[in-house]
């Protein structure tokens, strides 16, 4: 594994004096490092043969986040990829969380939603953990969210063999009538697409960051909807996200129907643990 770190310190580095390196945990797609020279610190994160455009797609996503000048990421110093070897080099955020900083959080995040397109989707493909996932603009959230979110998840997780017959005939059942859920011209909020506990760090006097976006513009209450997923986010974080930008009145109703996209995604990179969240939602639908 330091052979990806030693040809960075080789290619980027080569030229400032490296104090101090480490490998540091958090994820498990990537290598990732800490590096300390003179000047900066610095997050290194790096892998052998990456998927197309696949660093590229997250600096894009952080500079789009940053273009709204609503919530903190991380400074992008380097990006170098090719069909053998990638890296991104970011900067270094530590800090410790103050008595409001998910109080922050929420409002910082409901203010990144308030930037909007004039549609749905984004100009450039984006990952979910490793799977592709292609993007396109649309007209109508419902048409993105069945073309684009829904559909190629289930197609994979059928290619993969998962589910049975009566459960595969149910899901696209459930797709071919999104309508009675998913509003099809809510505001094109810009998401972050991908936003658990583990995908926002605590910087300087508490303050926030988002990092490992998977950009899109769609409804705020996708990004809300994963949220609960898997817990993590405090009553606070929510009742200041809803001082700023609140949820409609059927938000709970339509929440499983959002929450599907992202366990069908945990059920296609992690396996057949999830089945039964997603038999759940699809017997309580159709």
């Amino acid at each position: 594994m330091e052979r990806l770190l030693t040809k960075i310190v080789k290619e980027y580095f080569n030229e400032m004096k490296v104090i101090e390196w480490k490998r540091v945990y958090g994820g498990d797609i990537n290598e990732s490092y800490y590096v300390r020279t003179k000047e900066q610190e610095y997050f290194v994160k790096c892998r052998p043969s990456p998927p197309p455009r696949f660093f590229t797609s997250e600096k894009i996503g952080l500079e789009q986040i940053r273009h709204t000048k609503s919530i903190p990421v991380p400074k992008i110093f380097h990006l170098y990829e090719d069909s053998s070897f990638g890296y991104l080099i970011l900067e270094w955020i530590k800090g410790k969380e103050t008595n409001d900083t998910e109080e922050k959080l929420g409002v910082l995040l409901a203010n990144m939603h308030q930037a909007t397109s004039n549609c749905f989707g984004f100009s450039h493909d984006t990952y979910i953990g490793l799977i592709p996932q292609q993007n396109q603009w649309d007209k109508t959230w419902l048409d993105y969210y069945r073309e684009c979110r829904l559909i190629p998840q289930i197609k994979l997780a059928l290619d993969k063999g998962f589910f049975t017959p009566s459960v595969r005939k149910k899901l696209y059942s459930l797709v071919d009538h999104l309508e009675k859920w998913v509003p099809a011209k809510p505001h094109a909020a810009l998401l972050h697409g991908d936003l658990w506990s583990g995908n926002w760090i605590v910087g300087q006097s508490g303050t926030p960051y988002l990092i490992d976006p998977s950009i899109l513009y769609g409804h705020h209450e996708f990004e809300l909807a994963f949220t609960e997923l898997f817990g993590g986010f405090s009553k606070t974080f929510y009742d200041a996200y809803k001082s700023v930008q609140p949820l409609s009145n059927n938000y709970e109703d339509r929440k499983p129907i959002y929450q599907l996209f992202y366990l069908l995604v945990h059920v296609n990179l992690f396996g057949e643990s999830y089945i039964p969240s997603v038999e759940r939602i699809v017997h309580r639908y159709v």
